[in-house]
């Protein structure tokens, strides 16, 4: 591949200064010796100059290298991660600008500490490596990253969200699957048509693909009207807000580039805004924490409402919390679970808490702690339909306490049938840190109630010191290494 012109001066630069360094020189010695300036030879070696040819064999010849020998791009085996990662898309494709960071400031990074920089990048390939990520987990990482910073509020995509609503809507008015389909047909010239899984059984898991030569849009027919109406939306969004660079399919099968990525996700941010409106969540939002008790059914009627999916539903919500109530220390998760099987996989999350614990973060092989209402819900419902026979949609809400920080959390979870020929359930969580912000917008919070029942927890089975505890499904063997090295630490000290 061609390379940047700024990383083949840093190249040559990292390779300048290796080559140097072998040899025992200092920069002064380098300079005296090929006849050029310390400040330039410096320059060089930080990848801001590209030497001529002439200046390049006086280098060569001050250390005794032939003149192909400094001017291959191959550095040495400490220095290859950094070889690596100038020569892989990384820098080019991700825009680092979005996370706050100078891409030339990066570059002085490298350069200013070759050697330790590449053991880090080392180290984080390693880690990589280990967990298996993809390209694609870790470009969904740096997105989660990106929506956390800005507390998954955008302000540029509401207003694109509020033109359109303005453009094509009256104040009152939902947008409808025949307002979209009349949009995509008329104004992008989009056709839409459907396949059927069940003659074309490898396309199950996609409900949408995007053929651009042909302008058609296919729709999984199997898609319930909340998620068409969704999918319909989102293919409006990349038409409306002009974005070229985008995955054809959803779920995606493979991400080329984060620009793909972020692109998917803006289309689906405005989707979301534009079915969901922010004024009249706002006001029905309002409305609910005002209450001074909680009730299940009043929140699933208000997903029922906006004609939303609750995984849908708590994304927008995680927009409008933040920006319009002041309630931004909170996260959400996703968990998935199929009847007969004893683990629960964590399938999404997303934290805008700036709080340490709490939640499924940096568990990693660990059993989640089975008190927690993400996880009975799913075996609340389980039960239901193994033994009553009722499939519906449940909502619980708890008051968590963690057992080791005291740290209280209100967790509102909704839990639904997901994918019924694999017997597989869903529950989408949204768990809010209990603090004066939090009692001061929902008025139930005020006054511990019945409607909203308390329950001590903790992380993961193996990290948690409630030895009476019924539900745990293993041993505590992370706490009890961690009491362990506790102990040896206070040992040592007093032999001290």
């Amino acid at each position: 591949m061609t390379l940047p012109a700024d990383h083949i001066r840093l190249l040559f630069g990292l390779k300048l200064r290796q080559l140097r360094l072998d040899k025992g020189l200092s920069a002064s010695d380098l300079a005296q010796k090929s006849g050029l300036s310390v400040s330039y030879v410096t320059e060089i070696e930080k990848g801001r100059k590209y030497p001529k040819a002439d200046k390049i064999a006086a280098l060569a010849s001050a250390m005794q290298v032939d003149y192909d020998t400094l001017v291959s791009l191959k550095l040495s085996k400490k220095l290859e991660p950094i070889s690596d990662l100038l020569r892989s898309k990384f820098l080019t494709e991700v825009p680092l600008e979005l996370f706050g960071i100078d891409p030339s400031d990066l570059l002085e990074l490298l350069s200013d500490a070759p050697a330790k920089v590449s053991a880090m990048i080392r180290t984080f390939m390693d880690i990589a490596q280990t967990y298996n990520m993809s390209v694609e987990r870790l470009y969904l990482t740096m997105l989660r990253s990106y929506q956390e910073m800005h507390d998954n509020y955008f302000p540029e995509i509401e207003a694109a969200a509020d033109s359109f609503l303005g453009e094509f809507m009256a104040p009152e008015q939902v947008v409808s699957d025949t307002l979209l389909v009349n949009l995509l047909k008329t104004r992008y010239e989009i056709q839409i048509e459907q396949f059927d899984p069940a003659d074309q059984p490898e396309l199950t898991a996609l409900r949408s693909i995007y053929r651009p030569e042909r302008r058609t849009l296919h729709l999984n027919a199997s898609l319930n009207t909340a998620q068409r109406t969704f999918i319909l939306a989102r293919e409006v969004a990349f038409q409306y807000m002009g974005l070229k660079i985008r995955p054809y399919t959803y779920s995606w099968v493979e991400a080329e580039s984060f620009e793909q990525i972020l692109n998917n996700y803006r289309a689906s941010y405005f989707a979301g805004a534009i079915l969901i409106r922010r004024d009249v969540l706002v006001a029905k939002l309002t409305d609910l924490f005002n209450r001074s008790t909680w009730s299940n059914e009043a929140f699933l009627q208000l997903i029922q409402d906006f004609g939303s999916t609750p995984e849908r539903f708590f994304y927008r919500l995680s927009n409008v919390l933040p920006s319009q109530f002041g309630i931004d220390q909170l996260f959400f998760y996703r968990f998935n679970h199929t009847a007969g099987e004893t683990n629960f996989q964590l399938t999404k999350e997303m934290h805008l808490s700036r709080q340490q614990g709490g939640g499924p973060r940096g568990i990693v092989d660990e059993h989640y702690c089975r008190r927690w209402i993400a996880l009975t819900i799913l075996q609340e419902l389980h039960f239901l339909q193994q033994n009553k026979g009722i499939d519906s949609t449940l909502c619980r809400a708890q008051l968590s306490e963690y057992a080791d920080s005291g740290q209280q959390y209100l967790i509102i979870s909704v839990a639904h049938s997901h994918r019924p020929e694999a017997q597989q359930n869903m529950s989408v969580s949204m768990c809010f840190a209990v603090n004066d912000a939090l009692r001061s917008r929902m008025k139930f919070m005020q006054q511990p109630s019945a409607d909203v029942p308390y329950r001590l927890v903790n992380e993961a089975c193996e990290r948690c010191g409630i030895f009476d505890c019924r539900e745990r499904v293993a041993a505590p063997i992370v706490l009890q290494k961690k009491r362990q090295f506790a102990a040896m630490k206070q040992a040592l000290g007093k032999l001290a």
